[in-house]
């Protein structure tokens, strides 16, 4: 009887049983004063006897709600593909990158241009996050579609058990503008007159990966680092690297250490067998290389990828190659979550680093200051995202697009004395790894303390003091990135 009177279903009251996606939700849920002729549009999943519905709406509120499923691009089964490459065909967007939910907002799009309606979602955090936002939500807001209020990240729970690994946002849509629109970050609430699709206050703004290299002139280009598609067998475990340089004297010089993301956070050591193209016929003569030269070029040849393929024609260096002369400052790929500091290793010639690092190869120390900051850190949370809960890294969206005041030499001086405190603090804690020394928990004081006067010194350039918080960071960077783009654009005119 309860469940009666909250949802007194009976003969009067009509059930859809279909597809969302494949519905025309008009049909379904008409405005006010229109009368309902529902066709079944959804071939696949409308039973064949289910009755016409046919009924005017005499008014009211009505409310749409669902649980749409979570699933990243790289998630989706074949028929949900389907379903959204349906869905957009009629749009300038394609699909492919996109987050499944997107679909029901894009619906939401196209119902409430027909009648008056807000919208509140719940949504994986991707969706206002790296290269999703510029594809997707200009066609939102360029429909006259806002956010009405927000909610930044947070971990999902629920009560069932074995909780899925997701981090998810709130996000509400309207096409009524607000003169003021609330965004809640935890238990703080702050009001704005707009909310960016990045869920930050202020002009909304929609930022592309840039390939053509930092929108900072004084940077330094930052590319990933070296990609072996060697079968293995130019990449070496400390053991065997051992063994091959002791076996032979002539083999030892054409070993480097060679380092990705879990060497640089957890002090491991690997090594690789690298060789320049001027030294392809002295390494003939080495037995142990020679040989593994040749099982590179039959790996390669028998790939089934054509590029991989084409790499057989120089067996000996490895697929994508990067090099420095002095040092790199080098960056994971992804980081935990548990470190709100970016954390860039110095390493000297002859080291190198795996394509799961990005580097500044002979990049200038003050810009491993900037790489270290909490503004940077803040500037690639919102537009690189998280893979899950960890921090992602993008150098064409985290670091080429990251604005910078034009820095004088005192500026540069003082970043510069700012990085070697960082590193000092860490080498004062040898051998403790980057993971150790990173730990909120266990930070050392003065290491806490380097990083604190970086962020001082760094934050006093952009505005004469210290920022507030994270909001107030980010306010400052997509003003200063606005006003960057604008002002190429007008050159470029």
């Amino acid at each position: 009887p309860a469940r009666a009177e909250f949802l007194p279903l009976n003969s009067q009251n009509w059930i859809t049983q279909g597809n969302a996606l494949r519905l025309d939700w008009l049909s379904v849920c008409p405005p006010t004063g229109t009368g309902v002729r529902f066709q079944a549009e959804d071939l696949f999943h409308t039973p064949l006897d289910q009755a016409q519905i046919d009924f005017e709406n005499e008014g009211g509120e009505t409310y749409i709600c669902g649980n749409p499923p979570y699933a990243r691009h790289q998630q989706r089964t074949t028929e949900q593909k389907e379903e959204m490459e349906n869905l957009f065909s009629s749009t300038s967007v394609p699909p492919g990158d996109l987050d499944y939910v997107l679909s029901w907002v894009e619906l939401w799009r196209r119902y409430s241009s027909h009648t008056d309606c807000d919208a509140a979602f719940v949504m994986t955090n991707s969706v206002t996050q790296g290269r999703q936002v510029p594809r997707y939500w200009p066609l939102l807001f360029k429909s006259g579609c806002s956010i009405s209020f927000a909610q930044t990240s947070f971990p999902w729970r629920n009560n069932a058990s074995g909780n899925a690994a997701v981090v998810c946002v709130i996000v509400g849509l309207t096409r009524d503008k607000r003169s003021v629109s609330q965004l809640y970050d935890g238990d703080l609430v702050s009001e704005t007159a707009e909310i960016t699709p990045y869920l930050t206050k202020g002009r909304v703004v929609f930022i592309e990966p840039r390939n053509s290299g930092p929108i900072m002139s004084q940077l330094t280009p930052m590319r990933t680092g070296n990609m072996p598609i060697d079968g293995g067998f130019y990449v070496l475990e400390p053991e065997k690297a051992r063994s091959l340089a002791l076996g032979n004297a002539d083999a030892a010089k054409y070993i480097r250490p060679f380092l990705g993301s879990r060497e640089l956070s957890q002090g491991r050591m690997r090594y690789c067998i690298w060789i320049e193209e001027a030294d392809r016929q002295s390494v003939a003569s080495i037995p142990e290389i020679a040989d593994r030269i040749r099982k590179v070029e039959s790996f390669r040849r028998s790939s089934s990828r054509i590029a991989t393929k084409k790499l057989a024609a120089k067996p000996h260096r490895f697929a994508e190659t990067q090099d420095c002369q002095r040092h790199i400052i080098a960056l994971q790929n992804v980081s935990s979550e548990n470190k709100p500091i970016r954390t860039p290793v110095l390493l000297p010639h002859p080291y190198m680093i795996s394509n799961l690092c990005f580097g500044l190869y002979d990049g200038h120390l003050w810009e491993l200051s900037i790489l270290s900051s909490k503004l940077h850190h803040a500037w690639a949370a919102t537009l690189c995202g998280k893979l899950k809960t960890d921090y992602r890294y993008s150098n064409t969206l985290g670091w080429n697009t990251f604005p910078v005041p034009t820095l004088t030499e005192k500026n540069k001086a003082n970043l510069t004395a700012c990085a070697e405190n960082i590193l000092l603090a860490r080498e004062a804690h040898f051998p403790a790894t980057i993971a150790d020394l990173y730990d909120p928990e266990k930070m050392p004081e003065n290491l806490r303390a380097a990083h604190d006067h970086n962020d001082e010194v760094l934050e006093r350039i952009y505005i004469g003091r210290r920022f507030k918080n994270d909001t107030e960071r980010l306010e400052k960077l997509f003003e200063m990135y606005t006003k960057m783009t604008s002002k190429k654009a007008k050159v470029t005119v």
